[in-house]
């Protein structure tokens, strides 16, 4: 696979969400009928809800997404008018593991679903590990194989905010990045049990990104109404690194110290994990391993971007797709704040090289 495409976006919130509409029209249309699909299907769900139903859901929560962000919401808004999608549509597709926290809390249910999406592994590298004194954020970002060709590079101008680059999927405002400011931000998917009627990680991870401090990044996740359970990681010129296990209506946070910050899928604090829903064996196992095997590649000093792409590289942290669930990695983010170098690729990074940008 080539490099990834990068979509240049700027101006108004209506205008970049217009623009990104009228790029990948049928790749939007096509992936958001595909999530909301799977949104109401008890694979992935835990039980079985249709079409009308996911979108009234859906619907009830554009309110809570108003209200945290009306400027992102005015950016969906010009989405939806370019692709003649919903706004309700749209946050399935944005927020779609969120989506599925909620519709599980909507049935009751208190056993694991067949599919989930949460192979992701996560790491921040203080500046003293680093081989040029300038610490790292990156991430693997697994998903569904079939979410592969929807990958995207978002770089954006917006007015009135910092400039960013975002890893992201056609439709979606962005899923992991960095901004001149030099704040970085990446997630990893947590199940949670507890939904509710909120906001979408995408629009968390957005409104991060339009930050110019840490402390004000960190508060745009701690104070957000979640929809649902993911984990959040920050990374800032300055050296400070910051986990936080997000569940709706609680945060457990961790500042980073002398050793690299990893986080996969599996909660670590009990005050989190008992907000989280059942997890298979095999989904537990593999984040256990992905969690093990990152601190161990992690453990050195002198560490360069090299050495963090051979991470995600690695064969226990790199998911190939097999049958039934077919969750495959399916691109890496490495960034630099304090440099404002970014790294991303496309497709396995065992597969496929990474390319340079320059926030």
């Amino acid at each position: 696979m080539s490099a990834p495409r990068v979509l240049e976006l700027a101006g108004a919130p209506r205008q970049v969400g217009f623009a990104h509409g009228c790029a990948y029209v049928d790749d939007i249309r096509r992936y958001t009928t595909e999530r909301v699909a799977l949104a109401g299907s008890e694979t992935w769900a835990g039980h079985a809800m249709d079409t009308d139903a996911v979108l009234a859901l859906s619907e009830a929560c554009i309110g809570a997404h108003e209200a945290y962000a009306p400027d992102l919401m005015d950016e969906l808004a010009g989405l939806a008018e370019a692709t003649g999608l919903s706004v309700a549509a749209l946050i399935v597709t944005n927020g779609f593991t969120d989506f599925i926290d909620l519709v599980y809390a909507q049935g009751g249910s208190a056993t694991a679903t067949r599919a989930v999406e949460d192979d992701c592994t996560a790491f921040i590298v203080p500046d003293h590990l680093s081989a040029d004194g300038k610490g790292w954020f990156g991430q693997t970002w697994d998903m569904h194989a079939g979410s592969g060709p929807h990958v995207v590079l978002l770089r954006g101008r917006p007015d009135g905010a910092p400039a960013f680059m975002a890893f992201s999927l056609t439709g979606c405002v962005g899923m992991i990045g960095m901004n001149d400011a030099g704040i970085a931000v990446g997630i990893n998917n947590l199940l949670g049990a507890e939904g509710q009627i909120g906001v979408s990680w995408p629009f968390v991870v957005r409104k991060v990104l339009q930050q110019t401090d840490i402390d004000a990044a960190l508060a745009c996740i701690t104070r957000a109404p979640l929809m649902g359970a993911h984990n959040f990681q920050l990374f800032d010129r300055h050296g400070t690194g910051i986990n936080i296990e997000a569940m709706p209506g609680h945060c457990h946070v961790t500042r980073s110290n002398a050793e690299a910050l990893v986080h996969s899928n599996h909660c670590l604090s009990p005050d989190t994990l008992r907000r989280c829903r059942p997890r298979a064996p095999a989904s537990q196992a593999s984040s256990e391993a992905r969690l093990s095997r990152a601190q161990h590649l992690l453990g050195t000093t002198r560490v360069t971007p090299e050495d963090l792409m051979a991470l995600t590289r690695d064969p226990t942290i790199c998911v190939r797709a097999t049958p039934p669930l077919e969750m495959q990695t399916c691109g890496a983010a490495i960034m630099q704040p304090a440099s404002g170098r970014f790294w991303a690729v496309q497709g396995m990074p065992s597969a496929n090289g990474y390319a340079r940008f320059d926030i």
